[in-house]
C-alpha cells in the first residue's frame, strides 16, 4: 500500500499540517525519503529532508502565524498532487526583506512521487511573486 486510505494522513497533508503549521520538523524525516529530490527547491535550497526543514524555518520565522491548508488532493498510483494555500502575517525577515506587518495569501501546487508511503520526489510551485507583491517589495502588475 503506497498511502493510507484516510486522505487526512497523506504525506503532503502531514507536511503542511504538522511541519509547516505546527513547526514539528521531526515529521519531515517521517514523510520524506532520505534521498528525496526537490526538482524546484525554493530559492535554490538543498534537496532532502534538511532542505525542507530549512524552508519551513524560513517561512515560520517570516510568518509566525503561518497556516497552510490543502484545498484539494488527487491520488493515482504512486503519484499525489495537491493544491494548497499559504496564509500569514509578515513579522520576520523574508528573503532579506524586513517585516512589514502585511498579511499574505498565496496559492501553491505540489506533485509528488510516493515510495513506501514517503515522498521520494516532488515538483512544487508557490506564488513567490505574489508574496513579494503582498509584502510591498515588488509593485503589483498594472493592466
Amino acid at each position: 500500500m503506497l498511502m493510507p486510505d484516510n486522505p487526512t494522513q497523506t504525506p503532503i497533508r502531514r507536511l503542511f499540517e504538522e511541519a509547516f503549521n505546527q513547526g514539528n520538523l521531526a515529521v519531515v524525516d517521517e514523510v520524506l525519503t532520505s534521498d528525496h529530490i526537490a526538482h524546484n527547491a525554493f530559492a535554490g535550497g538543498p534537496h532532502g529532508p534538511q532542505g525542507l526543514k530549512g524552508l519551513i524555518v524560513l517561512f515560520r520565522t517570516a510568518f509566525p502565524d503561518l497556516y497552510c491548508s490543502v484545498e484539494d488532493e488527487i491520488r493515482e498510483g504512486d503519484k499525489l498532487a495537491a493544491h494548497w494555500i499559504l496564509r500569514g502575517t509578515h513579522k520576520g525577515l523574508f528573503l532579506g526583506n524586513p517585516p512589514t506587518g502585511r498579511q499574505v495569501m498565496v496559492q501553491g501546487i505540489i506533485f509528488a512521487r510516493i515510495s513506501n508511503g514517503q515522498i521520494a520526489e516532488d515538483w512544487t510551485l508557490i506564488d513567490e511573486m505574489g508574496i513579494l507583491q503582498q509584502i510591498g517589495v515588488v509593485p503589483p502588475v498594472r493592466g
